[in-house]
């Protein structure tokens, strides 16, 4: 037998371009020479793009795609079953005892097949990832490393450590008899763990004697002695491929191809008459010290990966080997086919791109570290290569790039919406940073051209003071010229709140989106760009359809984070172009929680404020000239401000509560609905009155906020500084009016500032203000946001989430050795119950060996109606301005994190969002 080589070598530092040598019988490296220089590689313009990365806390070992799912086996013998659609972990499997090597599928794709370290083959059903069976031999065989499964015969074939080739005919299982329980292998004697060290102690096993098959079930069956090739290869049997039209007498019987460690490629016919029985067909010599790691097919051509970093080309018509390719610098441990390409990887961390020709064509860092797995396949008619590597990393790539668009259209898929909003986020459109207006102005430029791209009449509507412009787009309806089409306005921005990264907080760059386990990461990808194109998106998809029976038009303007500053202004220059509006859409916010899907139907106003305080005196020194007869600016200013609220936070402004509207029945009834499903989700967030009336107070009740405080003079503990100012606002909610709350508030602090008989002098600013927003959540607008958000987001189950990290609230605070009475309101955090970026769990849902999901009746589940504490400027104006009923979709979850580190955006509700909006674009111009 021919020793083996380790097939998980450490990573090198560099790679070899594609150099080439056509050969016939004997093989020769001509590339050796080349070792060393700067790699010439040649593109063909299409560069794979990194779609998506997801993952976990262990090496990827082995991988599979299907036509919904990416499923991934791992070291700790885990099979990881990702949603392609979602890009979120569906479930997490505990299948072996030792490292998952190998998984496959059937042809149909309905049963997947698992080999691990623990020589045990399990078969499972891909839609209910239910185990089906356990397949294990008669002997001890070590590693399984690779298994393949026969549709034609029902037969599985596995290749194993000891140098055979296994199967079992599944058609037999039923008149077989039973296996011994005792002969499965977690009861067997093992070498390792069982054999005695100093004292006669033996080493303790990993698991239980009860044998993993017994944890996920599944039905034993056992390989009889007689269905075994002893010796298939001198050496490890690594892989193993099914093909088809290579024998002349039955080109549609399947041949079995095996690679090993001895070097060598083997041709096993199938005796369909026999069990599947093997009979060796051919052999294709190798070098015997490089064993063969790898191989993918393509048609009647064999690709090889061996170790030391080649790729052997045979063709299996002539069992001749007609190339080899120098692909890497060490070992290649995957090689994949798909669309006319050869895709290679392996130790170095590099993938590479080949043509038919053998030239490599593309070369790219798919993982820091070795990548082990690797497939291609086609979704969402997009091809893409799926990597895995020991950085416990699942890379997806997008290997059929994005060409350039045709100039009458461009491509509406989910996938270049995504490309876009990429684009889009890289543009580092921080309203509030003078520095980047350069770099907003080009965002505001790509964003026109998107649109315009997509069929629109654009324009771009300058602001004063030269502030950030408005992209104006219009969409034209096609609906009968005898009547004026209805007309939709959807309003958004792009600008941004800044993104520092100085202290590493972001897991990503943020103005580099990443998708990482199913979201979008990046500055700007829920507030608001994200939501943006997904309304772009879904209507250029209706222009594609000739669906579109609306004038759709779009607002989306650049200063929204800084207060909307010359909105107001720029939209009355330009009302005549925009023309009549029948209904205004937004989607600025998010869900209460990150389950339910909401409509918010009412914001409070705001009105920001600067109170300054200032002496005519200079900063001094407090041990100099500090007395009683010293009027201190920062004194007076904690004084004036003191008679603002009064306890519990009551605003003490005259008249400040009075227009409050009462609490209506059905509005009850809707917080009554939120916290009846919050609670139901998540018991933990305590008593439903109280939850409700914290909700209450943050959405229907007005509250005065101190920001922040600012003092002149040096930052040390002895200075009385000369001038001291302070940020305020205060939240106004419906029925409040704007104006007068602001005149109120300044003719308060004035009278109560006199009162003081103090010698400084106080200025009062008012920075920004805007009208509170309520909606009609019965009218037409809203009527058809609901039923597009029960069709596109379906049912909704009432389950408690347990993975999700709880809230003790059964505890009360001690301070100062007694209990505090007074509950903690329930914040935003708690609702979403937090979010850890940094770690797998935080974004993966709930795992098939974690404790089950509490299930009550899955039924259709109307969106939660809810109210925010925040604010939009616009809102209120355009609905003012254009006498149109407004309405507020919120795409994200309440675990985004818009404007703090880290901002996210879930794939499905991105997608979802966009689909929501195509049915909302289609169906309001028809009521």
């Amino acid at each position: 037998m021919i020793p083996t080589r380790s097939r998980y070598p450490s990573a090198s530092t560099d790679d070899f371009d594609g150099s080439t040598d056509s050969k016939c019988s004997t093989h020769e490296s001509i590339v050796s020479a080349s070792r060393g220089r700067t790699p010439n590689l040649r593109t063909n313009g299409v560069t794979p793009t990194l779609f998506h990365r997801v993952r976990h806390d262990k090496t990827i070992l082995a991988l599979a795609v299907s036509g919904q799912h990416i499923f991934a086996g791992t070291e700790g013998g885990e099979i990881l079953v990702w949603s392609l659609e979602a890009l979120q972990l569906k479930t997490k499997i505990q299948a072996h005892r030792r490292s998952v090597l190998s998984l496959s599928l059937s042809k149909d794709q309905k049963l997947l097949f698992s080999s691990a370290g623990d020589a045990i083959v399990h078969v499972w059903c891909t839609e209910t990832l239910e185990c089906l069976y356990n397949i294990y031999s008669t002997y001890d065989v070590g590693d399984v490393f690779c298994v393949v499964y026969s549709s034609a015969l029902q037969t599985v074939y596995c290749g194993a450590q000891n140098t055979s080739i296994q199967w079992y005919d599944l058609k037999q299982k039923d008149t077989r008899p039973a296996p011994d329980p005792k002969a499965h292998p977690s009861y067997r004697y093992n070498r390792f763990f069982d054999s005695k060290g100093p004292g006669g102690v033996s080493t303790p096993r990993p698991v239980s004697s009860n044998g993993v098959s017994q944890t996920h079930g599944g039905r034993d069956l056992e390989i009889d002695k007689e269905y075994i090739k002893q010796y298939a290869h001198y050496g490890y049997v690594y892989c193993m491929l099914l093909s088809n039209g290579l024998l002349k007498n039955g080109p549609d019987d399947e041949v079995l191809i095996s690679g090993g460690g001895d070097g060598t490629i083997k041709l096993w016919s199938l005796d369909a008459d026999n069990v599947g029985a093997l009979l060796e067909l051919d052999e294709l010599p190798g070098d015997g010290n490089k064993s063969v790691l790898t191989m993918a097919l393509d048609g009647t051509f064999l690709y090889s990966g061996l170790l030391e970093g080649e790729v052997n080309v045979w063709d299996l018509d002539t069992r001749q080997q007609v190339r080899s390719v120098k692909a890497h610098l060490d070992d290649v441990l995957s090689i994949s086919v798909g669309g006319g390409f050869i895709f290679s990887a392996g130790a170095t961390g590099n993938a590479k791109k080949f043509n038919h020709k053998y030239e490599c064509i593309d070369r790219w860092r798919a993982h820091e570290g070795i990548v082990l797995a690797s497939a291609v396949a086609a979704y969402n008619d997009h091809r893409i290569y799926v990597t895995g590597g020991n950085d416990h990393c699942v890379a997806i790539w997008d290997v059929d790039g994005y060409a350039p668009e045709p100039s009458g259209g461009i491509s509406n898929s989910n996938e270049q919406m995504i490309n876009s909003l990429s684009k889009l986020i890289s543009y580092k459109t921080v309203s509030s940073d003078p520095s980047l207006a350069e770099e907003c102005r080009r965002g505001a430029t790509f964003l026109r051209n998107l649109f315009k791209r997509f069929g629109a009449t654009t324009d771009m509507f300058n602001t004063d003071d030269q502030r950030n412009p408005i992209v104006y787009a219009k969409f034209k309806g096609a609906s009968a010229k005898k009547r004026r089409p209805k007309r939709i306005l959807f309003y958004g921005h792009y600008d941004v709140i800044a993104a520092d990264n100085d202290q590493a907080k972001w897991i990503v760059d943020p103005f580099s989106m990443e998708g990482i386990n199913g979201y979008l990461y990046g500055r700007g990808v829920s507030d608001n760009k994200g939501p943006v194109l997904a309304a772009l998106y879904a209507v250029g998809e209706l222009v594609s359809e000739q669906s579109l029976d609306a004038d759709i038009i779009f607002l989306i303007e650049g200063e929204e984070e800084c207060g909307s500053r010359g909105f107001e202004e720029a939209i009355k220059r330009n009302k005549e172009m925009i023309g009549d509006v029948d209904w205004i859409l937004l989607a600025n916010s998010y869900w209460i929680d990150d389950e339910v899907p909401c409509l918010t139907y009412g914001l409070r106003g705001v009105v920001h404020a600067t109170v300054r305080v200032e002496s005519e005196h200079p900063d001094l020194h407090s041990g100099v000239d500090g007395s009683g007869l010293m009027d201190e600016p920062l004194k007076d200013l904690v004084m004036l401000l003191s008679t603002l609220t009064g306890p519990h936070g009551r605003v003490d402004i005259p008249g400040f509560y009075k227009p409050i509207l009462p609490l209506t029945e059905p509005e009850e009834a809707r917080y009554a609905a939120i916290t009846k499903t919050l609670i139901r989700r998540n018991p933990d967030l305590g008593d439903s009155k109280a939850l409700m009336n914290s909700l209450q107070r943050r959405w229907r009740e007005p509250s005065l906020t101190i920001h922040r405080f600012h003092v002149s003079g040096p930052e040390n503990s002895t200075i009385i500084p000369r001038l001291a100012r302070a940020a305020l606002s205060i939240r106004l909610v419906p029925n409040q009016d704007t104006a007068k709350i602001q005149e109120a508030l300044v003719t308060l602090l004035e009278k109560n500032f006199e009162s003081l008989e103090s010698k400084n002098s106080l200025v009062i600013s008012i920075d920004h203000r805007a009208d509170p927003w309520l909606g009609d959540p019965d009218n037409e607008i809203f009527q058809t946001l609901e039923k597009a958000i029960m069709g596109v987001w379906g049912p909704v189950g009432e389950g408690r989430r347990s993975f999700m990290p709880l809230l003790d609230t059964s505890s009360k605070k001690i301070r100062n050795g007694s209990a505090v009475s007074k509950a903690s309101p329930t914040t935003s955090s708690a609702l979403s119950n937090g979010s850890d970026h940094t770690s797998m769990a935080a974004t993966s849902p709930v795992a098939k060996s974690s404790p089950p999901l509490e299930q009550h009746p899955v039924l259709p589940h109307k969106p939660l109606y809810i109210r925010e504490g925040g604010s939009i400027p616009a809102i209120r104006f355009l609905e003012k301005e254009f006498n149109a009923p407004a309405a507020h979709l919120p795409c994200g979850q309440a675990s985004d994190s818009a404007h703090l580190d880290n901002e996210r955006m879930r794939v499905l509700n991105l997608y979802n969002s966009r689909g929501i909006f195509k049915r909302v674009f289609r169906e309001l111009p028809k009521k």
